[in-house]
């Protein structure tokens, strides 16, 4: 419920009490129907003093309170769509961060298997002038490992983001 809500209800609450308290308190102030019009001469002498020492009040009188006017159409078009985002929204976060630690991996992968490679081919790194292609293949799964490993680490990274709310890109 939100304040401004809450403050009217609050406020509603409020006013039906007073008006509840003010009519307990006339009730309690009114003389006994039920004893009749004879009856403060035999009631007890502190009763007519403590009756003629209170002044007579006149009856408040509080305004009824107005109609909320009633949008029964788009009350429930906007608490749909409110669940709709309490529902969804959280779904939407968590299958996107899914997504990013699972691409994460599979960079991941490709990262390990590329720098498995690159650790083969080390030892042609010494031979440039007998063997260039390996030189050359060495080289393009050193990349290719410094590459997928950077996607690796920036998908994690983003998901950690992403998963705390702060998606700034």
């Amino acid at each position: 419920m939100d304040r401004v809500r809450f403050g009217r209800a609050l406020g509603m609450g409020a006013r039906q009490a007073a008006r509840t308290l003010i009519s307990a308190a006339e009730a309690a102030a009114a003389p006994d129907p039920s004893a009749g019009p004879n009856s403060s001469a035999t009631s007890s002498p502190r009763a007519s003093t403590l009756a003629s020492s209170q002044p007579a009040r006149s009856p408040v009188n509080i305004p009824p309170l107005p109609q909320l006017p009633q949008r029964p159409v788009r009350g429930l078009a906007q608490g749909s769509k409110r669940l709709g985002e309490a529902v969804w929204g959280p779904f939407v976060r968590l299958s996107g961060v899914l997504w990013l630690e699972f691409t994460g991996v599979f960079f991941g992968i490709f990262a390990a298997y590329a720098a498995g490679g690159a650790w083969k081919l080390r030892g042609d790194l010494h031979q440039t002038v007998s063997n260039h292609d390996a030189h050359v293949h060495f080289l393009q799964a050193a990349a290719m490992a410094l590459l997928f490993g950077y996607f690796c680490v920036s998908s994690f990274v983003r998901a950690r983001r992403h998963g705390r709310g702060a998606s700034r890109r």
